[in-house]
């Protein structure tokens, strides 16, 4: 019986100073497992450094080292999600290129799927990072399992290693093409094994997460997981509209029973004014969200588009699932780019 094959999965941008070391890492574990035979995905979202150089000479160096370079940055949810559903094997761990995840995990994770579980999760329960940033995350998954009856796994960034039938489920029941691959785990609903780990402070290159990016993966999150903030926008128009039919009453009363001595003023015409402007603008922001999200789902447009594949067989890796049975290219493309979306072809 020929051994299990596992796929580690890692996505990387700009990350030259990281990713000898990840894949060093990895090969110690997969030393220290030799029952298993391991393979090494790379998926490069165009990087600017020399990040792709780099994994060009690993590939080189190392045939279980796989890679795909995508033609532009799509995105971290998008490309990670596009190499999840290109992997083989019978199980497919991921870890992010920046350190800050320890790939030492797998071997822990390893246990407990051979165990029976098709999911195993890695929780951060302490950081290094920033208290009050641990702090708004805590808040922010908290706020999110109030919003949803879906269970979200609280402190779970995707660092996880998942059986191919998880990988199967995911490529047929779920079509989105912005996905959020956390969401995604919840709603599946399988047995989830948790092992947990303290998440170091990035040691080299830079962050590449921002305000606008971990705005967006908060939205992304609430969007697809609740309606409630829809429900909340029209609870609080009706209370918005009782307040102010409220005050209108008070104060045409009070005119009347106090007609020569009260004068209302501008004030309460302001206030007023600008508080339901506020409610509305925040009402036509939610609303926003989800019309933004409607507008991604139908347009329908493929994961990302490739640039390269480095080490992909015919007959082994290098059919992809999203080409049928054609071989996937085993270096540049050049001026032909291939789109490949992870969805079979029948799900067009």
């Amino acid at each position: 019986m020929p051994p299990k094959l596992i796929t580690i999965l890692t996505p990387c941008y700009n990350e030259e100073a990281n990713v000898r070391e990840i894949h060093r890492r990895v090969l110690e574990l997969a030393g220290s497992l030799p029952q298993y035979q391991f393979a090494h995905l790379f998926i490069d979202n165009a990087s600017t450094d020399s990040t792709v150089e780099i994994l060009r000479e690993m590939a080189r160096e190392d045939p279980t080292v796989k890679v795909i370079v995508n033609a532009r940055n799509f995105g971290p949810d998008r490309s990670s999600m596009h190499a999840f559903l290109q992997a083989e094997g019978d199980a497919v761990g991921t870890v992010a290129a920046d350190l800050q995840d320890p790939p030492e995990l797998f071997a822990e994770m390893i246990r407990e799927w051979e165990s029976g579980y098709p999911i195993v999760a890695a929780i951060k329960n302490s950081s290094d990072e920033n208290g009050l940033m641990y702090r708004i995350r805590t808040a922010y998954y908290r706020l999110v399992a109030r919003l949803t009856n879906v269970k979200v796994l609280e402190h779970f960034t995707g660092f996880g290693f998942y059986d191919r039938s998880v990988v199967e489920r995911i490529r047929t029941n779920f079509r989105d093409p912005y996905p959020y691959f956390r969401g995604m785990i919840a709603e599946l609903g399988l047995p989830v094994a948790k092992v947990y780990y303290n998440q170091k402070r990035r040691e080299r290159g830079i962050t590449k997460n921002n305000f606008y990016t971990l705005y967006d993966f908060a939205m992304l999150g609430i969007t697809n997981l609740s309606k409630v903030p829809l429900r909340l926008v029209i609870f609080t128009g009706f209370i918005s509209a009782f307040l102010s039919f409220a005050t209108g009453m008070f104060y045409l009363i009070y005119k009347l029973v106090f007609w020569s001595r009260f004068t209302v003023g501008v004030a309460p015409v302001v206030l007023g004014l600008f508080f339901l402007g506020s409610v509305q603008l925040i009402a036509l922001g939610i609303i926003g969200e989800y019309v933004g999200s409607i507008h991604t789902t139908v347009l329908n447009r493929p994961l990302v588009t490739e640039r390269e594949r480095i080490n992909f067989y015919a007959g082994s890796s290098g059919v992809s699932p999203a080409d049928g049975n054609r071989p996937a290219n085993t270096g540049r493309i050049g001026a032909v780019e291939r789109e490949a979306d992870g969805f079979s072809a029948n799900d067009r």
